[in-house]
């Protein structure tokens, strides 16, 4: 019972500290994160451990928190430590999921980090946030609404045919938002996710919403220039 309380209690969390961003990092990318990360951690052979099943549930639930896309205050930084540490949660499970929240964003991946050695329950909500980000819901995905909904967020111009894709980008430069363009996000950042995911079942959906990406970006150039 006291797992289930400490998890609404972070759904609130979520709901409180969430409440003013935009619909591509909100609370309902939360929900499905969690959704998505109980599932493949189900299909991973994770469910007969309790435990994992635990740090699973909060490190997806908690993975935004805090995010320093977002942050309006630097106290925000410590949202999620100061939870877990108000929650009791046993010191071995607190440092797990800290380490999942802090290792897994594309910009870590790019300086190396994704590459160490990971626990499996870290493959698993880094696929899951992964999957949010590429996913599909009949032909226009999710991901990629989630993907415009940011970038209109962050005033960026649609889409510049003189503005060509940063294919090879370090961390610091991945960081700098200058001359980028929503469209350019898919080739900077998202076609690339399917090759980066950490698990078989994570993997398996991700083959399927990629290949919604790249039916969508073949249908938005031929439009751009007037072919379709």
């Amino acid at each position: 019972m006291a797992i289930r309380d400490t998890v609404k209690r972070a759904e609130q969390l979520v709901e409180t500290s969430m409440k003013g961003n935009d619909a591509s990092h909100d609370a309902s990318h939360v929900w499905r994160v969690r959704d998505l990360a109980l599932s493949l951690a189900r299909e991973e052979g994770l469910s007969s451990n309790p435990d994992s099943m635990e740090i699973v549930e909060l490190a997806a639930l908690l993975h935004d928190v805090g995010d320093y896309k977002y942050l309006r205050d630097p106290s925000e930084e410590k949202l999620v430590e100061n939870f877990l540490e108000e929650e009791g949660i046993a010191e071995s499970k607190k440092i797990k999921i800290l380490s999942i929240i802090k290792g897994m964003g594309f910009k870590d991946e790019l300086a190396g980090v994704g590459n160490q050695e990971f626990p499996p329950e870290f493959g698993v909500v880094q696929d899951a946030d992964r999957l949010d980000a590429i996913g599909a819901i009949e032909f226009f995905g999710l991901g990629i609404a989630r993907c415009f909904t940011f970038g209109g967020n962050r005033n960026r111009v649609l889409h510049d045919p003189a503005i060509q894709p940063r294919l090879d980008l370090s961390k610091e430069h991945y960081m700098k938002k200058e001359e980028q363009t929503t469209v350019n996000h898919f080739h900077e950042k998202l076609l690339k996710l399917k090759d980066l995911m950490k698990t078989k079942a994570g993997l398996r959906r991700a083959e399927k919403r990629h290949k919604v990406m790249e039916e969508f970006l073949k249908q938005f150039y031929a439009e751009w220039d007037g072919e379709a």
